[in-house]
């Protein structure tokens, strides 16, 4: 936090100088720093990308697309092979850090912006790291379903300041799932919610008697965001449901960032630490981020140099609009917040049909990722609800995966 103060983000302040902190969903106490109730990460992003944008040793490309890792004879990642509009380049290093975010693309209703479809995550998969917990995403119970993509929030701190989820009739309904009602843990939110909705009893968020008039300054962008859509949340209930928000899965890292391949880190949403387990906990990916992104960058920094040669790398296929509109659809059915065995099943073969006709597509090698580790555990945990197996399992455990055959491979054309 002190770290983010100096670099600039403007945190709410008590008189006292004290952070504002908030409570959120599943959370026993209020402990998130606030800025204008609902803007942290937009400010920490805004202060953290002046301080680059400042730094006379760090150049920044803009419009540049990361398509494969270099890979040297030995395994290790060197760079990366980039598509920028001046064509393909190399671009070589001792060390490459994946910071690109989660897979939120991969689904058809999801908060985040619809590009980001797990490509780091690909990315680190064909080149044979190992990945981590890839079945554990997590849906957001309160997305604003006003046909945005992507889905604007309805943040949690709502209702942590005591709006109410009601159905089409007016009446709350959340005390039928948990005893903590509207602050139950995220995946009990969004599953209510989603059963309400596919029962035709709708799902709404009401905090007019708990917010009302305050909205405008307490919640800013969630009160324009309604109001652009012909909603005054001051009046009307907002009407929401669940959208794919943030994977806790990822590349598996230790706590300095490092991954399974020498040379590679990763950071924030595309890593798995093991911060959060199956189910993360509101505004704890700003922590991640904040944390271990500082902390994988230090580790890069001290990387040496390896004078080894990379490989040659193929670029992966790119998908039609009109095949990325299929696996949106095929993931939120089949991956979304409920799975089973057979939907699952349905999807793996959806998914191997389009990769053969298309050939490595990147997104789709992200979903395969998602869909294989979620049909492997037999069990509901967390974000992950099986409607075969609604019971958790007696031993908790990480999933483990690779794709370390491609690699091999390469090296062995090579």
């Amino acid at each position: 936090m002190r770290r983010l103060v100096e670099l600039g983000a403007p945190f709410d302040r008590r008189a006292d100088g004290a952070f504002v902190q908030s409570l959120e969903a599943a959370h026993s106490r209020a402990r998130v720093a606030r800025v204008g109730g609902d803007g942290a990460g937009r400010a920490i992003m805004a202060a953290v990308i002046a301080a680059a944008r400042a730094s006379d040793h760090i150049e920044v490309q803009e419009d540049a697309q990361a398509r494969a890792l270099l890979l040297d004879n030995e395994g290790r990642v060197r760079g990366a092979l980039v598509r920028t509009s001046r064509g393909l380049c190399q671009i070589l290093a001792p060390a490459t850090v994946l910071a690109t975010g989660g897979l939120g693309g991969l689904y058809a209703v999801t908060t985040d912006p619809a590009a980001v479809r797990g490509e780091g995550l690909a990315l680190a998969a064909l080149a044979g790291a190992q990945i981590q917990d890839a079945e554990f995403v997590q849906f957001h119970p309160t997305a604003i379903d006003i046909g945005a993509d992507p889905a604007p929030l309805a943040t949690e701190a709502l209702r942590g300041e005591g709006a109410r989820l009601v159905g089409a009739d007016g009446e709350p309904f959340m005390s039928r799932y948990h005893p903590a009602a509207e602050l139950a843990p995220r995946d009990i939110v969004a599953r209510a919610i989603d059963l309400e909705r596919r029962a035709g009893r709708g799902a709404f968020l009401d905090a007019r008697e708990a917010i009302g008039p305050d909205l405008p300054e307490a919640f800013p962008f969630v009160f324009a965001t309604c109001m652009a859509a012909g909603i005054d949340p001051r009046s009307q209930p907002i009407p929401v449901l669940p959208a794919a928000h943030y994977h806790m899965g990822g590349v598996a890292t230790d706590v300095w960032g490092a991954a399974s391949l020498p040379g590679l880190y990763a950071a924030g949403e595309c890593a798995s630490v093991g911060v959060h387990g199956a189910n993360r906990l509101a505004s704890n990916s700003l922590l991640e981020a904040a944390v271990f992104g500082r902390r994988a960058g230090l580790a890069a920094r001290d990387a040496p140099w390896i004078a080894t040669r990379p490989l040659a790398a193929s670029q992966p296929v790119d998908l039609s609009a009109e095949d990325l509109a299929g696996l949106r659809a095929h993931m939120s059915r089949d991956a979304g917040v409920a799975r089973d065995a057979a939907g699952l099943n349905g999807l793996n073969a959806w998914l191997s049909r389009l990769a053969a006709a298309r050939g490595v597509a990147l997104p789709l090698v992200a979903a395969r990722l998602v869909a294989e580790a979620a049909l492997d555990r037999c069990e509901s945990r967390g974000a992950h609800g099986r409607l075969d197996f609604p019971a958790a399992d007696a031993l908790s455990r990480h999933s483990l995966r690779t794709l370390g055959g491609v690699a091999a491979a390469r090296r062995r054309a090579a």
